[in-house]
């Protein structure tokens, strides 16, 4: 028998794993990563993963507007509030009271400043102006460098005069009390987007571009200290000890050379040394009056505004003294707009959007969510003493931050989903707390991924730590909220651990495909060094495994052709996840009872021998079980049976053969026939001559019946012996000899 390699694949044999169906499973919450995909409301989440209470906040009776985009506290315990797109600045009293200002022809009031001697400065957009604005009410434009957008605004701490960062050409210019204004520094990107003053009167600027951090000195002369690898940094913050933090975000423009941080917040890097070129990029001071203001390069395709916007990316650097950058902090969906350190607790503070939250990060990168807020953006935060004001947007919102801890506050989960409709076991956590302090839970259900209508109500209160049953009725979908209370500050409930069992209901497992491989191929199991296993072999066999053919000892091939076997390949999916196991069933046509050739069959592939079939038409059944995980009274089924398939293990028959010489050839005419398959292919030998194909008289081979009649010339020495060899499409062969 000819054995012949048909191709070198590679198959998956997916042998069923096991999986819960009955057994219970369970939501766990013990992690920041856990805890960060839900929603805090006074609530805050530790480093090592601590749910406590948040800091207190009182909520300012805010004036109605778009946006909130400037803060400035002064001396006196008042403040200035910059708005858009109304162009409007208020003042808050020491105690509360907010007031208008000023009213700016401009849209936005991007950044303020307030000189020694109380009068405020307002930087604009779009049209990028400064304004003076000396008393209520009365406001003055004082410097217009023709730029689009005046991003920061600060006094020179040596000469007093005002120093303003400037986008749409990108620079800072310096501006005398007369509203005389240079550059004194020129950056090939579009936005100097914010300045700091370190410890040596030197500026430090953070661009949007390419995303870099400048250190400038007062000659106008800038080098770059720190690239950040993302398009913008918009903030940045210095603590005592010399170190910039630097808030980068946006699309990443180049990727840095330190092995990447994690995507989680609050996720740590090593240290990595930043190369830095020394090339000076500032242009020179002019000596004596303004100087005129360079062409226009192409403007950002987006200046920076907190204007709801799809998720972006953002990170939190520090940079020490030595010019070494360490990540404290990543996201992939979060952006930082805005920083401030607290000595007090040597931690840098940043507010993100698009959630509204506002973390801490040590030097060593362990972060804490401190707080979230209901609006998208934290955009400022001003600290004032012990207190610190909140900026937040879309809502606008103003907030003032105290360092003691509210008395109570809630999480809530983000929807929890068991894949099917599902029962609800117990609720349990870990917790801890002074006499005094409460923790409850509550949860609800539906069946639709958003909480609406269709949920059920919130469940009375959980309130056993080691475990309770919860209420909420069965359905696809859970969602749990933690109440914490406490009667005095700072003792209040901290949850560390909290875990809800869940029971899927049964759903019968699906056949979703069935493919019957042509007649004679099988998958060989690799390696090929030992004796011949065809995957997926019936078990109960009577034949011995076939020998290996000498090809199959160099070729490590996996599809072959082995005369006689049947192979049946099939994909199954079962909902719950559970262990599946097959009964392979087939039925002869005409035939009405199913005969079973396998059970409990774990595999997805399933080879036989025919031989032991009589030739036929039948049909083979695939019965999915997922009784490997489930008690015999709870067990589903699925099923799918094959197309018809032909077992054809008998030869064609060859009929009215007739061989007459010709002159020089040989005049040959034949019938071929087959019961159940269609002739393949035809054959004739003459010797010493090779073998010939030869077609049937209508020209293909694609019936059960096919006439032929051709004229074989004679090969010079013909033995005087003519060899037809018919083959049909299941491939048996049928070989006829006749002398001539």
């Amino acid at each position: 028998m000819n054995k012949k390699l048909l191709a070198v694949v590679l198959i998956p044999i997916f042998a069923a794993l096991a999986a819960w169906a009955v057994t219970p499973q369970k939501w766990t919450f013990r992690s920041v990563d856990d805890f960060l995909r839900g929603k805090f409301n006074g609530v805050s989440l530790s480093s090592d993963a601590d749910l406590a209470l948040a800091p207190r906040e009182e909520t300012l009776n805010g004036p109605t507007e778009d946006f909130y985009l400037s803060f400035l506290p002064t001396s006196e315990g008042a403040a200035f509030l910059g708005t858009g797109h109304s162009g409007r600045v208020y003042r808050i009293s020491r105690e509360g009271k907010i007031e208008p200002y000023a009213q700016l022809p401009e849209m936005d009031v991007t950044c303020l400043a307030l000189d020694p001697r109380g009068v405020l400065y307002a930087g604009t957009s779009p049209n990028g102006k400064i304004y003076k604005i000396a008393a209520a009410g009365k406001a003055e434009p004082f410097f217009d460098p023709s730029e689009r957008y005046i991003w920061s605004l600060a006094f020179a701490p040596d000469n007093g005069h005002l120093l303003a960062a400037v986008g749409e050409s990108g620079g800072i210019y310096e501006i005398l009390p007369e509203g005389e204004g240079r550059l004194v520094f020129k950056t090939p990107e579009n936005h100097i987007l914010c300045m700091k003053f370190d410890r040596n009167g030197d500026i430090l600027a953070g661009s949007g571009g390419a995303g870099l951090v400048y250190r400038i000195s007062r000659t106008g002369k800038g080098a770059v200290v720190f690239e950040s690898g993302f398009e913008e940094v918009r903030s940045l913050a210095l603590d005592l000890d010399g170190n910039v933090y630097a808030a980068a975000g946006g699309a990443q423009v180049r990727a840095r050379r330190e092995e990447p941080a994690a995507l989680s917040a609050g996720g740590k890097d090593a240290d990595v040394a930043v190369t830095v070129s020394a090339v000076a990029v500032a242009a020179e001071a002019a000596a004596a009056a303004p100087q005129a203001v360079p062409a226009k390069a192409p403007a950002a395709k987006t200046a920076p505004s907190p204007a709801p916007a799809g998720r972006e990316p953002g990170a939190l650097f520090m940079v020490g003294p030595d010019g070494v950058a360490k990540k404290l902090w990543s996201s992939p969906e979060e952006m930082i707009y805005a920083l401030t350190w607290n000595e007090s607790v040597k931690k840098i503070y940043f507010g993100t959007g698009p959630k509204g939250r506002l973390f801490a990060a040590d030097r060593e990168g362990k972060t804490t969510l401190v707080l979230q807020k209901n609006s998208e953006q934290i955009f400022g935060l001003e600290p004032v003493g012990v207190r610190t004001y909140v900026l937040a947007d879309n809502p606008t919102q103003l907030g003032v931050l105290y360092p003691d801890q509210r008395l109570s506050g809630e999480y809530l989960s983000p929807v929890l989903d068991a894949r099917i409709v599902s029962s609800w076991g117990r609720i349990a956590w870990t917790a801890d707390g002074p006499q005094g302090a409460t923790l409850q839970f509550q949860t609800r259900s539906g069946n639709s991924y958003e909480p609406g209508p269709g949920w059920s109500d919130w469940s009375p209160p959980y309130s056993k730590a080691d475990g309770e049953q919860v209420l909420s009725p069965k359905g696809r979908y859970l969602q749990f909220k933690a109440l914490f209370k406490a009667i005095t500050s700072p003792a209040g409930p901290v949850l560390s651990k909290l875990g809800i069992f869940y029971l899927q209901t049964n759903v019968a497992p699906e056949v979703t495909h069935v493919d019957v491989l042509p007649p004679n191929e099988v998958f060989l199991k690799l390696p090929l060094d030992q004796d011949e296993v065809i995957l997926g072999g019936e078990r109960r066999s009577a034949d011995p495994a076939p020998k290996k053919d000498d090809v199959l000892r160099q070729i490590a091939a996996k599809k072959v052709e082995r005369k006689g076997y049947q192979t049946i390949d099939w994909d199954a999916d079962d909902e719950n996840g559970d262990a599946l196991a097959y009964t392979i069933s087939i039925r002869q046509e005409g035939d009405k009872v199913w005969r079973v050739l396998e059970e409990r069959w774990t595999e997805t592939l399933y080879t036989f021998n025919t031989a032991n079939f009589p030739d036929g038409v039948y049909t083979v059944k695939i019965t999915a079980s997922d009784l490997p995980s489930n008690p015999p009274d709870l067990e589903k089924k699925g099923e799918k049976v094959t197309p018809p398939l032909t077992i054809d293990n008998t030869p064609p028959v060859l009929k009215n053969f007739q061989a007459v010489r010709d002159g020089a050839g040989l005049a040959v005419s034949f019938a071929a026939e087959d019961a159940l398959s269609a002739i393949k292919d035809v054959k004739y030998l003459i010797r010493p001559d090779d073998w010939r194909i030869v077609f049937p008289e209508d020209g293909i081979c694609d019936s059960r019946q096919e006439s032929f009649k051709f004229k074989a010339a004679l090969p010079s020495g013909a033995d005087g012996l003519i060899t037809i060899m018919v083959k049909d499409a299941a491939g048996n062969v049928l070989t006829f000899k006749s002398a001539f």
